[in-house]
C-alpha cells in the first residue's frame, strides 16, 4: 500500500506561522488547507480532517492540539515554531492592539482599556484563570501532545520529541533550511524563499519597566525552561 505524506502545521499565534504558511502555500498552491477547532480536545477531529481532504498536502491550524494523528497509510510531518516567550507576548499585544484601534468606536471600553498599554494587556490576561496567552503559552500547547498526570513542563518537553520538526522564530531561515531537508525527499521541488509576513513591530505602547519585566519572566519560567531544553536537544550546533 502506498503511503500518503502530509504536512500538519500547528500554527502557534505570533510564532512566524503566517510566514511558514506562506511558504507552504507557495509550494502547494492548490493543496494547502486550514481549519480551526472550537474544542481543545480535538486530536481525533484533526485526524478526521486529514482523512476528509484526500487531495490536500499541507494542513494548518491555530487551534489544533496533540497528540499527533496516527492514521493508517498516512505519514504526518508535524511541525511548529517556538519563540522567545516575552517577544511573542509583545508581538501578540501589538497585533491585537492594531485590531482594536482599527475598530475605533466599535471596540468596547473594556477592550480599549486592556490594550492601552502592554502592562494593561498583560495584567488583564494574567487575571483570567486558564488564559495562557501571557503565561507559559508554549508549554500549555506542547503538553497536549503527551496527555497524562505528569507536570506540564515535562509533558511539553516530551511533546517536542513527538513532532517531526520544531523551528525557531529567531533563526527562521536556518530552520527553513532544515525543514527543506526534511521535505525535499518527498517533494523534490520544495523551496523556502525568505518571507516575513504579518510582523508586529514595537511602539511606545509596549514599553516594559522593571516591574513588568519581572512579572512576565515570573509568569513564563516553564516556557524559558522549555526553550533551554530545545536549545540543548534540538538546535545545538
Amino acid at each position: 500500500m502506498s503511503v500518503r505524506t502530509v504536512i500538519l502545521h500547528y500554527h502557534l499565534f505570533k510564532n512566524a506561522g503566517t510566514s511558514f504558511d506562506g511558504i507552504l502555500r507557495r509550494n502547494f498552491p492548490s493543496s494547502w488547507v486550514s481549519r480551526e477547532f472550537d474544542n481543545p480536545n480535538n486530536a481525533e477531529r484533526v485526524s478526521a480532517w486529514i482523512e476528509s481532504e484526500p487531495s490536500a498536502t499541507a494542513f494548518s491550524s491555530h487551534t489544533a492540539n496533540g497528540p499527533v494523528p496516527a492514521i493508517p497509510g498516512v505519514r504526518v510531518i508535524s511541525c511548529l515554531f517556538l519563540r522567545d516567550p516575552i517577544a511573542r507576548i509583545r508581538s501578540a499585544y501589538q497585533f491585537e492592539r492594531r485590531q482594536i484601534l482599527a475598530r475605533g468606536d466599535a471596540a468596547s471600553p473594556e477592550q480599549r482599556a486592556r490594550h492601552a498599554s502592554l502592562e494593561a494587556y498583560v495584567r488583564a490576561r494574567l487575571a483570567v484563570r486558564g488564559d495562557c496567552q501571557c503565561r507559559d503559552f508554549h508549554c500549555a500547547r506542547l503538553a497536549s501532545f503527551v496527555p497524562g498526570p505528569e507536570p506540564e513542563l515535562e509533558r511539553a518537553k516530551a511533546g517536542l520529541e513527538r513532532l517531526s520538526f520544531v523551528g525557531r522564530v529567531e533563526d527562521f531561515q536556518r530552520s527553513m533550511a532544515q525543514f527543506c531537508a526534511l521535505a525535499t525527499p518527498v517533494w523534490p521541488g520544495f523551496d523556502a524563499p525568505a518571507m516575513h509576513l504579518n510582523r508586529s513591530d514595537h511602539d511606545e505602547s509596549d514599553v516594559m519597566d522593571a516591574a513588568l519585566s519581572e512579572l512576565l519572566e515570573g509568569s513564563n519560567l516553564a516556557d524559558r525552561a522549555l526553550i533551554r531544553h530545545a536549545e540543548r536537544t534540538l538546535w545545538a550546533v
